[in-house]
């Protein structure tokens, strides 16, 4: 979809209407930062069809950003229907505007279908091989999933910890529910993949 050009506030609020997730990006013409943001979120944009792709220079459009306490730019604000679901701050390169819009279409697919979306966060290691197993199994199932590197981050390693009262990964986070190793017929029954 084309990215369109929103001049109003209450412009905004009827392209709601058509979306059930929507896209904003808060942007200031001829700004080196805004302008990497504009280019690389229209790219990213113009694959999707499935959900709304707007733009607004902040320069021209005065009534949006002190709605969303908008205070520096280029901001992106990602909306399910007339709420405010996430907020990206900065210029990001073309993937990861696609990685956020692809992960927004697929979570209204499974809405659409009538699935709830599972939250489903791995933990790995780099030489873990058993992880990699998992990965694939999982992205060949159509699952997402977030990953986690616990060798680079403690925090996280200690809350899998806390979850699990397990140190070896993988572990595998479904709704909150922990799976230890590559337990597939655990895996297959919380996220409802059927062999």
């Amino acid at each position: 979809m084309e990215a369109r050009a929103i001049s109003s506030l209450k412009e905004l609020d009827e392209y709601f209407k058509m979306q059930k997730r929507s896209f904003l990006l808060l942007f200031k013409k001829n700004s080196s930062q805004s302008e990497i943001a504009y280019q690389n979120f229209v790219t990213a944009g113009s694959e999707f069809t499935d959900i709304g792709i707007y733009t607004a220079d902040v320069e021209s459009v005065k009534d949006i950003h002190p709605v969303f306490s908008v205070t520096s730019v280029p901001t992106v604000l990602e909306f399910q229907e007339k709420n405010l679901k996430n907020v990206y701050k900065g210029a990001h390169d073309p993937g990861y505007f696609t990685a956020i819009f692809d992960n927004a279409v697929y979570k209204a697919r499974a809405e659409k279908a009538g699935k709830p979306v599972k939250n489903v966060v791995v933990y790995t290691t780099p030489t873990c091989s058993w992880c990699n197993t998992l990965k694939s199994y999982l992205r060949k199932n159509q699952v997402r999933f977030s990953e986690i590197d616990v060798s680079k981050n403690d925090d996280a390693a200690r809350e899998m910890v806390n979850k699990s009262g397990q140190q070896g990964v993988p572990q595998t986070s479904v709704n909150g529910s922990m799976v230890i190793g590559f337990d597939k017929s655990k895996l297959n029954r919380l996220l409802e993949i059927s062999e």
